[in-house]
């Protein structure tokens, strides 16, 4: 599940670093009955603003009330529904960098010892992980060791274990 907001990858224009940061602020600018609206985001490294595009010029009537509520507050939430977006990120020319940004809840550690464990791995938002490293944090291994269970098929998945996966997904550990 998150515990932040993830750090956007952009570089900056006034020190050319790569990495900004999203504290759920927003800015509504309304020119007659045209609204324009930006989350706004600040570099890591010098802590200038940029504005990442929401909408521009979308007439008052098509917005909704809690949307445009929800930016006057400032919502976090909102920001991290946006930052999530396809179209905002897409829009915006960003990408999302997700390390730190997520933590992992397992029931306890008392279901380590059986031979065989089935485990199923929900997500509470789609943050894109790596299944092995998944693996390695909730079982208490080593990543290396993780792969080597994979390459023995003591590990097994219906679903590919290498790369990112931001869906549910299953996998039986046999010790």
């Amino acid at each position: 599940m998150p515990t932040c907001l993830p750090t956007v990858l952009r570089r900056c224009h006034a020190c050319a670093s790569e990495r900004f940061r999203a504290n759920g602020k927003f800015r509504v600018n309304a020119n007659h009955k045209l609204l324009d609206a930006w989350l706004l985001v600040l570099c890591t490294a010098c802590g200038d603003t940029a504005k990442l595009t929401v909408w521009e010029r979308m007439h008052v009537r098509s917005v909704r009330a809690e949307l445009l509520d929800r930016m006057h507050d400032n919502d976090p939430g909102l920001a991290a529904e946006l930052l999530k977006d396809p179209v905002v990120r897409r829009r915006n020319r960003i990408a999302l960098d997700w390390a730190g940004a997520w933590r992992l809840d397992t029931g306890g550690s008392d279901h380590l010892d059986r031979e065989v464990i089935d485990v199923s791995v929900r997500f509470a938002a789609r943050i894109p992980v790596r299944p092995v490293r998944l693996i390695a944090d909730g079982c208490g291994l080593s990543r290396a060791e993780v792969e080597r269970l994979v390459a023995e098929g003591k590990i097994v998945s219906a679903v590919r274990l290498s790369g990112k996966l931001s869906s549910d997904f299953t996998f039986t550990l046999k010790r």
